[in-house]
């Protein structure tokens, strides 16, 4: 046995002679250094969405990639890797990736404030403009290009947000904004500092360059209860209330609350303050209100293997089995249908016609791999965009239940994150698992820009952002607005 062992001794010794990186830096220098290393922030929640690798580092490296050690390119040598639960100061193979992906979006956050970005090849506004006087391009397509461009050029800048208690600005994060069909308002909910959350609602009327002002309505109304989903309500008039889907906690059921937006801002003069009610909805993963004549004043919560419709004003409910969670939901405007996106991958349509669960109540149906978290109905109502938790967006055509196009860089895993379609300005929007803001092409599934989020990556502190070509109403002017942490941020026309 001993003769065994002085044998393997020698094997491993002159394998370590022979590579010429162990040759140079000394076997015993790659085991000594990793106790000496300081540990990244190992908290941060974007480990396992970095774009790269340490496997991936050292091949770019042209060193050779040898288990349980990793090479630092700039240092030059090997540090061994400890397992990510041992606490003697190890360097792990989540901080590793932590510094890289921090390190890459410190670049690309260099890189957007020194030069412009350029989506495709040739693509300028001096091309464009001469190609459509020589005729190569319609009006329709160099309408679309020249909006393309603009958004590729979008500058960040700052918002200075204004609240009659700026010490709560300074703590309260933001969880999401949601702004309403005319995009002059935003509906904020934001993280108290003590627990809990609580609701707001900007004013963007002020949101005009070169300073960029909006103020914050906040209001006293506070829950110690996750908000599942939010969407906007049409009851007294367009966007007149904040439908909200509360998760059960303890004793407390779950609940969708139909919040009036007075509560917060008046914004016709002389209205009265809207109806405040509460349902009781055990555990609603998701909500939309109709804007359909067959469903008017209705609304929908996705629950676990159910649909429930609830009309506001008669209390009557419709109840639809399903097999799986409903995750997503929207209506149809023209047809009476009620799309759903289910944990198992399935999307369909419930005809709100038929009055019990018999035949020919599903409508369509589709399938994703993964749950889905969005559903997407654009304007014709003959095509539906979805995205799933494994970062697949589909164009989907309704007629022959096909995928026409895909769009390819969305990072998912497991998070609920919304999807964004923008048919008027032809781009769609999705903030990624990895923080990153990421801009298509509606027609060609082009990548046209992806925003590095302004702050450190983590899972606390995905962008919630907000697309409009009128911000601020109908004299708006076009933009992307991005909160993050206690900030918020406009990406404006240059």
């Amino acid at each position: 046995m001993h003769k065994n062992n002085r044998q393997n001794r020698r094997r491993v010794r002159r394998g370590h002679q022979q590579n010429p990186w162990f040759r140079q830096h000394g076997s015993d220098e790659r085991c000594n250094t990793a106790a000496q290393q300081s540990p990244q922030d190992s908290g941060r929640a974007d480990d396992d969405e970095a774009p790269s690798t340490s496997s991936g580092t050292a091949g770019s490296s042209s060193a050779p990639d040898l288990p349980g050690y990793y090479f630092d390119p700039e240092k030059k040598r090997y540090f061994r890797l400890l397992p990510g639960h041992n606490n003697c100061n190890p360097l792990t193979k989540e901080s590793i990736r932590h510094k890289e992906m921090e390190s890459k979006r410190l670049q690309l956050l260099e890189e957007e404030d020194k030069q412009k970005k350029v989506a495709r090849m040739g693509f300028n506004a001096s091309s464009l403009l001469q190609k459509n006087k020589l005729g190569f391009l319609n009006a329709t397509s160099y309408c679309r290009l020249a909006h393309e461009l603009r958004v590729s050029c979008m500058q960040r800048k700052k918002v200075q947000i204004q609240s009659s208690d700026p010490s709560a600005l300074a703590s309260d994060r933001f969880n999401l904004i949601l702004a309403d069909t005319n995009s002059d308002r935003l509906f904020t909910v934001n993280d108290v500092k003590v627990g809990g959350s609580k609701y707001g609602i900007i004013s963007l009327r002020g949101l005009k360059t070169p300073s960029l002002k909006v103020h914050m309505h906040e209001n006293l109304y506070f829950t110690n209860r996750k908000v599942n989903s939010v969407c906007w309500a049409s009851l007294n008039h367009l966007d007149s209330h904040i439908l909200l889907c509360l998760m059960g906690i303890a004793e407390t059921p779950g609940c969708a609350t139909l919040l009036p937006a007075s509560l917060f801002v008046s914004s016709h003069p002389g209205e009265r303050p809207g109806m405040l009610c509460s349902f009781r909805i055990p555990g609603a993963w998701s909500c939309a209100w109709s804007l359909n004549i067959q469903a008017n004043n209705c609304f929908s919560t996705g629950l676990s293997r159910r649909v429930l419709v609830t009309n506001v004003v008669t209390g009557h409910r419709q109840s639809f089995g399903t097999s799986s969670d409903v995750l997503a939901q929207q209506f149809a405007l023209m047809a009476p249908l009620l799309f759903n996106g289910c944990r198992s991958g399935e999307i369909f349509a419930i005809d709100l016609r038929c009055r019990n669960q018999g035949k020919g109540w599903k409508a369509t149906r589709l399938f994703h791999d993964s749950a889905v978290t969005s559903v997407q109905i654009l304007q014709e109502e003959q095509n539906l965009m979805a995205s799933d938790m494994a970062g697949t967006i589909k164009l989907w055509d309704l007629r022959t239940t096909k995928c026409i196009r895909q769009y390819e860089g969305h990072v998912n895993e497991y998070a609920y994150l919304p999807l964004h379609v923008h048919e008027e300005e032809g781009i769609v929007v999705a903030v990624g698992q990895d923080c990153y803001t990421r801009i298509w092409s509606f027609h060609d599934a082009c990548l046209l820009r992806t925003i590095p989020s302004p702050h450190p990556t983590s899972k606390s502190d995905i962008p919630s952002v907000a697309f409009s070509s009128r911000l601020g109403g109908f004299r708006g002017a076009p933009g992307l607005l991005m909160a993050v942490q206690q900030d918020l941020y406009c990406f404006s026309y240059s």
